[in-house]
């Protein structure tokens, strides 16, 4: 398959720097600072939204050697054992990340979000804007999903 390259539109920045903290990102505010080449008015617009699609790069996790065998969610044995498009975690083919975050406020540049699940550091590919009409009306997931996840977005 054809390769391409991604360079990074911005940067994260909060209080967040460990990697293996996995939950409770429900009240971690962040401010992601976009790369001056897209000038002070690139994210004019954005403030009429309530939420933002954040794209981001795992860049402090090495991708896996070997997708083809499922495995334990999170390395956990109390979860199932999954294929690697069945989860959402960091070690995955091309290391992108998607956290769906509250829009705190927009400044030039700066885009202040709540609920994102990045450390501090961490690149930003792409934003998007939260469309209703984007979003999926009935979600079906497996119960254990659910299990995990209840403290993840906690404050």
């Amino acid at each position: 398959m054809p390769s391409f390259e991604i360079t990074p539109i911005g940067t994260v920045r909060n209080d967040r720097t460990d990697v293996q903290h996995t939950d409770n990102w429900g009240a971690v505010r962040s401010t992601i600072t976009i790369d001056e080449r897209f000038g002070e008015a690139c994210l004019q617009g954005l403030e009429g939204f309530s939420h933002v699609e954040v794209l981001f790069i795992f860049d402090q996790f090495p991708e896996r050697d070997d997708y083809r065998e499922p495995r334990p969610y999170r390395g956990r044995s109390d979860l199932p054992s999954v294929g690697v498009f069945a989860g959402r975690g960091p070690r995955r083919p091309n290391r992108i990340g998607v956290t769906c975050c509250a829009i705190e406020s927009v400044h030039g540049r700066e885009l202040t979000v709540v609920g994102l699940d990045a450390v501090s550091g961490t690149p930003v590919i792409d934003l998007k804007p939260t469309m209703a009409e984007f979003l999926p009306v009935n979600i079906k997931q497996p119960e254990w999903v659910s299990r995990l996840m209840s403290e993840y977005f906690q404050p």
